[in-house]
């Protein structure tokens, strides 16, 4: 018979029998030897133990102070270290980074149905944006309308509609640029935002940044990427802190009354422009097309001013950035710059500006655009997915309500789909021996690049994009010369192709002035002939 536990206390233990002992020990270590079996056997059968590996973090934080600042993970080593897929944790969130661009095309192109949800985002989607943001929004009936929505108004053949608004855009640019060019990163923001302010809601040619209604998109556009920053709210890791009432939380306070400031921007927006839609129902819009379509898609006027916002975050930003990258490029490349010059010479000439008509004549000038989306992603991580059931990947398990994101510095700079000089700015390689253009890799889907995403949540607004650097690209390099700027003793100041400012989301090159001349006497009158062309 055991003895109660009382038993074992009062006594001493010198009183206890050696057969007490066993009679008391035995049954608890057959009980936790059971245990320990158990879940030595749980452990074992876990498919925890096959997550990919990853960088060691710290007790309960994991990686979370490691994700401050991400540029580790645009190094060499970390992706010779943890090859196609890295893991990372915050707080208990798994995190997986894909490194390449088959293990990324396998899981978000081949495996849309897991891995195309995003992740909930309670500050910048649901306060910040009312839950009305296209590109944040969850898998579901209502994205499927506003994407459908979005895609109708910027399909290829939609695009071509506003060529006569790119052209008009480049033609500005180039000018501005041989007039100011310090302040060529301005000239570019101006014409990037004038023009997809034109496509979106045939909005007036900007003759500035300063617009107030530019000025409160990009307002919400700085709001919006400080919001997704991991880390910037700790009621994402905390959920059950959003039913803290406003008077005792800021973040909540100020980012209801930023959505409601934003919602009065964007639908004052459509509201002027929406008279003048009515007056010319000729002239092609997104917003146009959406008002007209409205009761066919079902989308109430707040959602259509919504969808239109973000067609304008997702064109302006990145097509300004790309361009930006891409004076830089030219400026620290001059062989690159002049054979550029040389096809268009011999395709365009020197008596007329370059069209759109031209570009299947110019594979090296479409062979520039898709280096400067392949060498300088915008997003470099792109936005985050939410995979919706476990699954796995070469052996590893990725779990459930994991967040995606996709190194693109990484794929894009890996010598296995891009060369051994895949870090180096070279279009070249989207060309053949022959000089015509070719797709490259197989998972970018002809596209040269992952800029533009994957699968079901792949960048509706593409040829918008492509068309709008082409043009730009084409007509800034017939007509100048782009060249390091100099100092006050007439030294080069060279540009560095690695700095840049990273704002949250989006990763802009650093402030930089080029020396811009025209490349031929008769510049300056073709082009002012060309605008007043324009203004008839």
């Amino acid at each position: 018979m055991v003895p109660p536990a009382s038993a074992i206390i009062i006594a001493p233990l010198g009183s206890l029998s050696y057969a007490s002992l066993s009679q008391l020990l035995t049954p608890r270590l057959g009980l936790i030897t059971t245990l320990v079996v158990i879940l030595v056997a749980r452990y074992v059968r876990s498919p925890w133990r096959r997550v990919p590996s990853g960088p060691k973090g710290l007790p309960i934080i994991g990686n979370a102070l490691q994700l401050q600042n991400k540029s580790w993970m645009f190094e060499r080593e970390c992706k010779r270290k943890f090859e196609h897929i890295m893991y990372l944790n915050i707080l208990g969130q798994p995190i997986i980074v894909l490194h390449s661009l088959k293990a990324a095309f396998e899981l978000l192109d081949r495996r849309a149905n897991i891995y195309s949800d995003r992740p909930r985002w309670i500050v910048a989607h649901e306060i910040l944006c009312g839950g009305v943001f296209l590109p944040y929004m969850s898998c579901g009936d209502v994205w499927r309308r506003f994407r459908r929505a979005a895609h109708e108004v910027l399909t290829k053949v939609a695009v071509r509609n506003y060529h006569p608004v790119y052209y008009k855009e480049a033609i500005l640019l180039a000018v501005a640029m041989l007039e100011d060019p310090d302040a060529s990163d301005k000239h570019i923001q101006r014409s990037s935002a004038s023009a997809t302010m034109s496509i979106i809601y045939d909005y007036p040619t900007l003759e500035n940044e300063n617009d107030k209604n530019i000025r409160g998109i990009h307002t919400f556009i700085d709001r919006l990427s400080a919001a997704s920053t991991p880390g910037a709210h700790l009621v994402e890791l905390f959920p059950w802190m959003i039913h803290i009432p406003e008077r005792f939380a800021k973040w909540k306070r100020e980012g209801m009354e930023h959505f409601r400031q934003h919602s009065a921007i964007f639908n004052g927006i459509l509201d002027t422009v929406s008279g003048d839609i009515a007056k010319d129902s000729e002239r092609p819009s997104a917003s146009a097309s959406l008002l007209k379509n409205s009761d066919r898609s079902g989308l109430s006027k707040n959602e259509i001013a919504w969808i239109l916002a973000a067609l304008f975050g997702g064109g302006s930003e990145t097509t300004s950035s790309t361009l930006a990258w891409w004076t830089r490029a030219m400026t620290a490349h001059p062989e690159i710059q002049k054979r550029a010059q040389d096809e268009l010479d011999a395709v365009v000439g020197r008596s007329r500006t370059p069209t759109f008509a031209d570009a299947p004549s110019l594979p090296y000038i479409q062979a520039l655009v898709k280096e400067s989306l392949r060498w300088r992603p915008i997003l470099p991580f792109g936005v985050p997915r939410n995979t919706n059931q476990d699954d796995w990947y070469e052996g590893m398990f990725i779990p459930k309500g994991t967040l995606c994101l996709v190194n693109l510095w990484q794929c894009h700079h890996d010598p296995t789909s891009y060369g051994p000089d895949a870090a180096s700015f070279n279009p070249e390689r989207f060309l053949d021996g022959n000089g015509r253009l070719i797709p490259g890799p197989a998972e970018t889907r002809d596209n040269g690049h992952s800029s533009y995403g994957f699968g079901k949540r792949a960048c509706v607004g593409k040829h918008a994009a492509n068309d709008s650097l082409f043009i730009c690209i084409a007509m800034v390099l017939w007509a100048l010369q782009l060249e390091c700027a100099r100092d006050e003793n007439g030294k080069e100041i060279p540009v560095d192709l690695e700095a840049y400012v990273d704002t949250g989301m989006i990763f802009h090159p650093l402030p930089y002035k080029c020396k811009t001349t025209p490349r031929f006497p008769e510049v300056p009158k073709l082009l002012t002939e060309e605008i007043e062309l324009l203004k008839a």
